[in-house]
Parts: C-alpha cells; sequence; structure tokens
C-alpha cells in the first residue's frame, strides 16, 4: 500500500500545485502579479496532488478536442504541470498520479490525452506515444522574396496584443484543423495571454482578412541587439492561415517588415509549404525537428471508430494495455472503420505504439522494422501503411 494520499485539489489549492510544479522544473515560483494571469489557466477540479503529509507531487488536465484523421473531433484532455518533489522521486508517485488521472478519464469518457513531454522515456511508460512533430526554421529577410505566382492575399491588420487576444480566438475556432490539432478553451488561451505580456519586447499580431473576414494571423516579437549594426530576429510564436491565401498574406506581410535580418518559426507542420513559396527556397533553412505532442489512446475502441482511413486489405491489431486492460484486445481495421474481433492478429503492438500510428505520423512497416511492432502477417505491416497513412503531416501547433 502506498504512503501517499492523492486527491483532486481545491481551488485554494491551485498556487502550492503551482509553486511545486515550477520547483521541479527549476523556476522560481510566481509572483503575486504573475499569480493573477497564471490562476486563470487552472481549470476547476482539474489538478491532483499526492500528499505524505504535505503536498509532493502534482499533474494537472484541462479539457479540449482533438482533430483525428477524417476531420471529426474528440474529447480530449491537455495534460500538463506534472512534477514530483526531487526528495521523493523514484518512489511511485508519478505512477500513481497517472494512473488516477488516465482512470478519471476513462471514467468521463475522454477518448484521448495529450502531453508535451520534458524527458522522451518517461512517458512511453504509461501509454504515450511521439503522435505529431514540428520543424522550426529561419528565413533571411533581406534576400527572401515570395514567387510572383504565389497567392495575392488579403489585407493585413496589425494589431497590439490586447485586441489581439480579443480577435484571434475566435478566428482560430473558425479555422479548418489538420489531424493533431486541438480545440483550445479559455483556460489555454489564459496560459498563452500570460506568456505572451512576459515578453521584453511587445508582442503583435498580424491578422489575415479573407473575402470572409478575419482568416489567420501571426503572433510575433522582435528582439536583438540594440546597438549598432542593429541586429535584429523577428520570432513567430504562433502562426494559422485557413487557406493558401491567407498564409501567403501573411508570409508577405513578415517579410515586408523593416529593421529585421531573420524571421524565426519556432513551431510548424513537417510539411509547411514556406520554401514553395520563396523564389530562392534556400533563403529559408531548417533549424531543428523536434517532438511535439505525445497522445494517449484512452479509449481505444473509440479511437479507432473516430478517424478515417486508407484503401488497404484489412488489418487485424492486437492491442495490449497494461494500466487500462480494458483497452487490450483484438481489432479490425478496413477502408470502412474499425471494430473489435477474435480473428487471428495480423500485428501485435502496446498502446503508445498504437498512439505512434494513430495520426499517421509514423509508418507501421517502420516501427515494425525497429521492432516496436511484432508482425504475424507479412502482409499486415504494408497494409498498415495505407489503412493510416494521412495526406497531411499530422501537427498541433498548440503548447501547454
Amino acid at each position: 500500500m502506498s504512503e501517499f494520499e492523492i486527491r483532486t485539489l481545491g481551488v485554494e489549492e491551485h498556487r502550492a500545485a503551482s509553486d511545486l510544479f515550477r520547483e521541479t522544473v527549476h523556476f522560481p515560483p510566481a509572483d503575486d502579479a504573475e499569480w493573477v494571469l497564471a490562476a486563470r489557466y487552472y481549470q476547476p477540479g482539474g489538478t491532483l496532488g499526492a500528499f505524505d503529509p504535505e503536498l509532493i507531487g502534482t499533474a494537472r488536465f484541462f479539457d479540449a478536442e482533438l482533430t483525428v484523421p477524417g476531420g471529426a473531433r474528440a474529447p480530449m484532455a491537455g495534460v500538463t504541470s506534472v512534477g514530483v518533489r526531487a526528495d521523493r522521486t523514484r518512489r511511485g508517485v508519478l505512477r500513481a498520479l497517472m494512473t488516477e488521472q488516465l482512470e478519471g478519464f476513462a471514467a468521463r469518457g475522454v477518448v484521448f490525452a495529450n502531453l508535451l513531454a520534458s524527458e522522451a522515456p518517461i512517458y512511453g511508460r504509461f501509454g504515450y506515444g511521439l503522435a505529431t512533430r514540428y520543424r522550426a526554421y529561419s528565413v533571411d529577410r533581406h534576400r527572401a522574396r515570395l514567387r510572383p505566382d504565389a497567392p495575392a492575399g488579403g489585407a493585413v491588420e496589425l494589431l497590439d496584443l490586447d485586441r489581439a487576444l480579443e480577435v484571434c480566438p475566435g478566428v482560430y475556432a473558425g479555422l479548418e484543423h489538420r489531424p493533431g490539432m486541438m480545440t483550445r478553451p479559455e483556460v489555454l488561451w489564459r496560459l498563452y495571454e500570460m506568456q505572451l505580456r512576459r515578453h521584453a519586447s511587445p508582442v503583435k499580431a498580424a491578422v489575415h482578412h479573407g473575402p470572409g473576414g478575419p482568416d489567420g494571423f501571426a503572433f510575433y516579437h522582435v528582439d536583438g541587439l540594440r546597438v549598432h549594426p542593429w541586429t535584429k530576429d523577428l520570432s513567430v510564436v504562433d502562426l494559422f492561415a485557413g487557406s493558401a491565401a491567407a498564409y501567403a498574406g501573411l508570409w508577405r506581410f513578415l517579410l515586408g517588415i523593416d529593421l529585421v535580418d531573420r524571421i524565426v518559426v519556432e513551431s510548424r507542420p513537417l510539411d509547411d509549404p514556406v520554401e514553395l513559396l520563396l523564389a530562392d527556397h534556400r533563403r529559408g533553412n531548417v533549424d531543428r525537428i523536434g517532438d511535439e505532442h505525445w497522445i494517449r489512446l484512452v479509449d481505444v475502441p473509440a479511437a479507432l471508430r473516430a478517424r478515417e482511413y486508407g484503401h488497404a486489405a484489412p488489418v487485424v491489431l492486437e492491442v495490449y494495455d497494461p494500466l487500462l486492460p480494458g483497452n487490450s484486445g483484438g481489432y479490425r481495421v478496413t477502408p470502412d472503420g474499425a471494430e473489435r474481433t477474435d480473428r487471428p492478429a495480423g500485428l501485435r503492438l502496446d498502446v503508445a505504439t498504437l498512439a505512434m500510428v494513430y495520426l499517421g505520423t509514423w509508418r507501421p512497416s517502420a516501427l515494425a522494422g525497429a521492432g516496436r511492432i511484432e508482425v504475424r502477417d507479412p502482409a499486415a505491416p504494408a497494409a498498415a501503411d495505407l489503412l493510416f497513412g494521412t495526406c497531411v503531416a499530422a501537427w498541433s501547433g498548440s503548447h501547454f
């Protein structure tokens, strides 16, 4: 029996949970002014605490929806602020918190859990798999030009941060989402507000106006040397466009901002088309490709039913899930959907590996070749590649 108690925290305990989490990632606690903003991104009833007898660990979540291949959305919990006090690690506290949280999600009908991992080896133990990736790149503003045949785009309006936080949530909510994107509830926008207000240089937003109204935006700030030669980087921290014209229009605006040397984009899909817009694609350089969201299929039958599949021969998956054993079993996946089955499996995999496959980021055949999927039918990996593949790269673009 564990030596600690786990329970849901009251609103009056959220600041203690925040202080503990910030300590685990080596940040100072929020001061009174910062906590006024930070308190607004704690969803009531969404924070767990482990006690022995004082608070020694915490994990919290907020409710949203995840877009899956085919465009449907399903209930999702965004998991964040997970930490255990340094003198109580490796004693089962994290496992107890994550298990309690997952069981709570399952009881509430949540289909997916979603997080950004501080360290890659941690969350696979709890059934999370790396499901989306991003690339960061920079563009030489002095030498980059859009191709003459790039979409013309519409008018771009420059907003200060206060006005942008009124306008952009509605723009984002109206965009068509790609696999891996999520809705942004009020608590998440409050987190972004706090982060954007912390920048030493002012954050602004460029909003693109299409035929039907605002259909894209880019939040950015400019930093750099304050003495000659005045080298400046424009950092784009959030960019979404509802059409090719909106995307080109935003880039035309960014490239036209004076007294900037580089445009640095922090997180974009792997198939982001910026190079295709540039007259010289070498003016854009990929700086890194990184991990984005890790997802956990809390309800495997519901998750498999929610998405669309490509055209291929049916494949039977045998899934095993030690933490939520009700997910374990056989699933027959066809172009028309997925259902439980007792038929012999062509592929056997754990729930974390299924999460890696689910949004189309990783090919089942590649995972099988790496030893992460057991192949029982030699034809199954190729068929599964077609069933789970997507025409666009999965990506979220939302951090928390």
